[in-house]
C-alpha cells in the first residue's frame, strides 16, 4: 500500500469510530498549499450527513486522527480543508518497504492474450503500425508487471485480393527480380508492386471511361482487376503455381517485417495466419445457420441480423461462398480460446474499427460463446504529423523504417552537438544514439492517452527538456554517474529526519505499483509514462536541494544514495514497461 492508501484506510476507521458512518470515502490530496501538512483531506461530504459546519468537522476529525492512530503528527484546518502532517517514520518505513518489495509481483493466476500489429503482406509497416505495435507491446509488459500471464500475438493478413494485386503485378512486370537482386528490403519490394498494380488499374479505368463506360462499371471491368480476382479464386482452390508464388512473396515480406520488429523492440509469442483461420470461420457459419442465429438470403449469402441491438445486418459469407473479414475474425477468436487457456483477449486496433468489434463480440455471444464477455477492443486514435514532415515517396504514408532511422539520426546529431560521449567506443556511441532516438519516439507515442488522436512531432520528441523520453533517460544516466562516484552503497541504513523534497520523492516511489495496477486495469501506458515523468521531476528537485556525495553525515548520505538507487531502478522499470531502454551516459 502506498502512503495515500494507508491514510485513506486510517481515515475510514476513524470516521467509523467517531461518527459511526460506514463506506464514507473522503478525498485525500497531496498538500500543495503554503499551510503546514503533507496531505489535505476534503471534509465537505460529511457536512450534509452530520449537519455541522466543515471547520468543526475538520477539527474533530484532526483531533481523532492524531489521538487514535500512530501515523498523524499534527493538523490544521483552513476553510473546511483538513491539512495533516504525517509522522516521519511512516515515510521511512514505506521507503524501506518499496526497496524490499521492488521486484515482487503478486501473481493473478490469469492469462491475457494481447493482439497487436496484424499487418497485411502487401506493403511495409507505417507510422500507424508504430503506434499500434508500441501500444500493444507496452500493454503486454504492463499486464505482466501487474501479475498476469501474457501471450503476445498477431494475425497476419496474408491472403485476399490486396495480396493478389502485388502477386499479379510482380508476375506481369517483375521480370524475375527479387529483394536480393535489387538490394531492397522484402516488405518494401512487395509493396512497390502493390503500387505498380494500382498505377495500371487506374490507367485501365481511365481507358474504359474514355470508351464511354461508366466509372463504377469501369472499376469492375478493368482487365487487371478481373485477373486479380481470378488469382484469388485460384488461390482458394489450391492452384499449385499461385500458391508457390504466394509463399515466396510472403516469405520476402516476413523477412522485412522481422527486421522492423527487431529494431522497434517488439516481439510475439504466437503468430497466426489468416490463410489458416478464414476456413475456421466458414465452419462457424454453418453452426450459426443450424442454431438459427444466422440466415441465408436467396442469392446464397449468409447474414446476421443485429438490428434489435441497434446495429445493422452483417454479411458473413458472400453469395460465391467466399468469406469476409468478420468471418475470419470469428474463426480466429474461437481458435484462440480453444488452443490457449486464456481468460481475456485484447485486440489492439485503431478506432476506425470500433463498429467491427461491437458486431464481432455480439455475434460470438449469440453463437453461445460465454467468453465473448472477456473480449476487449483497445481502440486508439490515428497518428498525424506536422505538414510536410518525412512523407514517403507516395506522398501519403510515413514509412516505419524511415521514421526510426530519422529518430536515430536526430539523436546522433544531438549527442555530437553536446559532445558528452567522446570517451565511448564507436559501438557504445551507436547503441546510445539508437536507444535515445527510439526512446524519444516511443515515449512521445505512449505518453498520450490511447483513445486520443495524436500529432507526432519528431523534433519535439527528442528535446532533452520537458515531458520527453531523452529527459527521463538523462535523469537515469545522471543517477548512474552519481552511484558510480559514490562507490559503496549500504542497503541497511539508519533512520533519518526527512525534509519535504525527500518526502515528495518517497511518495512518488510508493505510487509505482498503484500506477502499474491502474494502467493494467485501464490498458493505458500513458499512466506509466506520465508517472515516470513526475518521478523524474521529483528526483531532480530532491537532487538540486540536497547534497549527496558532499553530505558529511554518513547516515544521511547513505539514505540519499539508497533513494537515488531505487529511483533509478523505478525509472528503468517504468521505461521497460514502455519498451524503452536506458543508457548510463548521455
Amino acid at each position: 500500500m502506498n502512503i495515500k492508501d494507508i491514510i485513506e484506510q486510517k481515515l475510514s476507521e476513524v470516521i467509523l469510530n467517531v461518527y459511526q458512518l460506514k463506506d464514507i470515502k473522503l478525498e485525500v490530496q497531496e498538500n500543495k498549499t503554503e499551510f503546514e501538512g503533507d496531505f489535505t483531506i476534503v471534509t465537505f461530504p460529511l457536512v450534509k450527513q452530520l449537519k455541522k459546519n466543515p471547520e468543526s468537522i475538520g477539527v474533530e476529525l484532526g483531533e481523532a486522527l492524531t489521538e487514535q492512530t500512530e501515523i498523524f503528527e499534527s493538523f490544521n484546518v483552513v476553510k473546511g480543508f483538513l491539512n495533516v502532517k504525517i509522522k516521519n517514520q511512516l515515510f521511512v518505513d514505506n521507503f524501506r518497504s518499496v526497496s524490499k518489495n521492488f521486484s515482487t509481483i503478486e501473481k493473478k493466476n490469469a492469462t491475457v492474450m494481447v493482439e497487436y500489429s496484424s499487418p497485411n503482406t502487401n506493403k511495409p509497416l507505417h507510422l500507424g503500425h508504430i503506434r499500434n505495435n508500441l501500444l500493444g507491446f507496452s500493454v503486454a509488459q504492463i499486464l505482466k508487471e501487474a501479475g498476469y500471464d501474457v501471450i503476445k500475438t498477431q494475425i497476419i493478413n496474408d491472403r485476399g485480393i490486396h495480396i493478389c494485386k502485388s502477386m499479379l503485378a510482380w508476375e506481369k512486370f517483375g521480370k524475375g527480380e527479387t529483394p536480393e537482386t535489387t538490394n531492397t528490403k522484402g516488405d518494401k519490394f512487395v509493396g512497390n508492386y502493390y503500387v505498380e498494380f494500382d498505377k495500371n488499374y487506374k490507367k485501365e479505368i481511365a481507358e474504359l471511361v474514355e470508351q464511354g463506360v461508366g466509372e463504377e462499371q469501369a472499376k469492375k471491368d478493368a482487365p487487371v482487376m478481373k485477373e486479380a480476382q481470378k488469382m484469388l479464386l485460384d488461390w482458394e482452390n489450391g492452384d499449385a503455381t499461385v500458391r508457390a508464388l504466394w509463399e515466396e512473396m510472403n516469405s520476402w515480406v516476413y523477412k522485412g517485417f522481422n527486421e522492423t520488429y527487431k529494431r522497434l523492440g517488439v516481439d510475439f509469442d504466437q503468430v497466426q495466419y489468416e490463410s489458416n483461420t478464414y476456413i475456421l470461420g466458414k465452419d462457424l457459419i454453418q453452426e450459426g445457420l443450424d442454431k438459427g442465429v444466422l440466415y441465408r438470403k436467396e442469392d446464397g449469402s449468409v447474414w446476421c441480423d443485429l438490428t434489435d441491438e441497434g446495429l445493422d445486418q452483417k454479411l458473413l459469407l458472400r453469395s460465391d461462398g467466399t468469406s469476409v473479414y468478420m468471418t475470419q475474425d470469428l474463426g480466429t477468436a474461437v481458435e484462440r480460446f480453444k488452443q490457449n487457456n486464456i481468460q481475456k483477449l485484447i485486440y489492439t486496433v485503431g478506432n476506425e474499427q470500433d463498429y467491427h468489434f461491437q458486431v464481432l463480440f455480439k455475434i460470438l455471444k449469440r453463437l453461445g460463446y460465454e467468453w465473448a464477455d472477456q473480449l476487449f477492443h483497445l481502440s486508439y486514435g490515428m497518428v498525424e504529423l506536422p505538414e510536410g514532415k518525412m512523407k514517403s515517396r507516395e506522398g501519403t504514408v510515413v514509412d516505419a523504417d524511415d521514421l526510426m532511422q530519422e529518430m536515430y539520426e536526430t539523436a546522433k546529431s544531438k549527442a555530437q552537438e553536446l559532445g558528452k560521449l567522446e570517451s565511448l567506443s564507436e559501438e557504445e556511441k551507436e547503441a546510445s544514439y539508437e536507444t535515445v532516438g527510439l526512446g524519444a519516439l516511443k515515449y512521445f507515442m505512449l505518453k498520450v492517452d490511447p483513445k486520443k488522436k495524436m500529432l507526432f512531432n519528431p523534433a519535439e520528441s527528442i528535446d532533452f527538456n520537458g515531458n520527453t523520453g531523452p529527459f527521463i533517460q538523462y535523469t537515469y544516466a545522471r543517477i548512474q554517474s552519481l552511484l558510480s562516484k559514490a562507490g559503496s552503497l549500504q542497503t541497511e541504513t539508519a533512520d533519518i529526519e526527512l525534509n519535504q523534497s525527500e518526502k515528495e520523492l518517497i511518495m512518488q516511489l510508493t505510487n509505482f505499483k498503484t500506477v502499474v495496477a491502474k494502467s493494467a486495469e485501464t490498458l493505458s501506458p500513458a499512466l506509466v509514462a506520465n508517472y515516470v515523468y513526475d518521478l523524474v521531476k521529483a528526483y531532480n528537485s530532491f537532487y538540486q536541494n540536497n547534497p549527496i556525495l558532499n553530505q558529511e553525515d554518513e547516515n544521511v548520505k547513505q539514505f540519499r544514495l539508497n533513494i537515488s538507487d531505487i529511483t533509478a531502478k523505478t525509472i528503468k522499470k517504468s521505461l521497460e514497461l514502455l519498451g524503452i531502454g536506458t543508457v548510463n551516459r548521455m
